[in-house]
């Protein structure tokens, strides 16, 4: 069987449904289980092929599961973001992450945005998803959104104060302008009205929520 040319990483939040998955294949990627992400592969019958954390939050016995990395319980770094490093480590360059959205616990959500941060910092492209929306992080890229009118997308600076964008299809168009923290000018529930738009991001980095319903 020949190797995954990109890396699925299932976090602890609760994957509601098999939607996601329909959209994401999971046979199309090596799978990394994030601790509780592992409850989420049985749920969903998903093979991972590498697990990793604390184990503080997933249900199931791992003691017989292949290619386990324990975690301390005390660490620097969350378990998803340690399955980043490993990812990285893997030479892989497209990622998807699942089961990082929502939940209990907000600064978990807020942490896997960093998560993003750092894969795109190490010249990787990444997608976090759930059955609600779907969240791109891009720096110096263009976005392309085929197929979308009339859903709604946000658009704010992450990881710095400002970012450079330009809109295309979008109601509310921006063209090279700055959006800054602090303010939501032109951030905040665009829609898309074009059957091809497309973001832009031409400096800084920028946090994209597309909403799916």
């Amino acid at each position: 069987m020949a190797k995954a040319e990109k890396c699925m990483i299932i976090g602890a939040a609760p994957v509601r449904n098999s939607a996601v998955f329909d959209e994401f294949d999971p046979k199309e990627y090596f799978i990394i289980c994030a601790d509780g992400g592992y409850d989420t592969a049985v749920k969903y019958n998903i093979s991972p092929d590498c697990i990793i954390g604390d184990f503080d939050s997933t249900k199931y016995n791992i003691s017989e599961a292949k290619n386990v990395i324990k975690l301390p319980s005390e660490k620097d770094a969350t378990d998803t973001m340690y399955a980043a490093y490993v990812g990285i480590k893997l030479g892989y360059k497209e990622f998807v992450l699942v089961g990082c959205l929502g939940g209990e616990r907000f600064d978990h959500t807020y942490a896997n945005y960093n998560v993003m941060y750092y894969l795109i910092n190490n010249s990787a492209n990444v997608i976090m998803a759930d059955e609600k929306s779907t969240v791109f992080m891009l720096k110096g890229r263009k976005l392309t959104l085929s197929q979308m009118k009339g859903k709604t997308v946000s658009v704010f600076p992450f990881g710095n104060s400002n970012c450079t964008v330009t809109y295309e299809g979008l109601k509310y168009p921006m063209n090279a302008d700055t959006l800054s923290a602090g303010e939501l000018l032109s951030g905040i529930s665009n829609v898309i009205e074009a059957d091809v738009a497309s973001i832009k991001v031409s400096a800084g980095c920028a946090l994209i929520i597309l909403l799916n319903n």
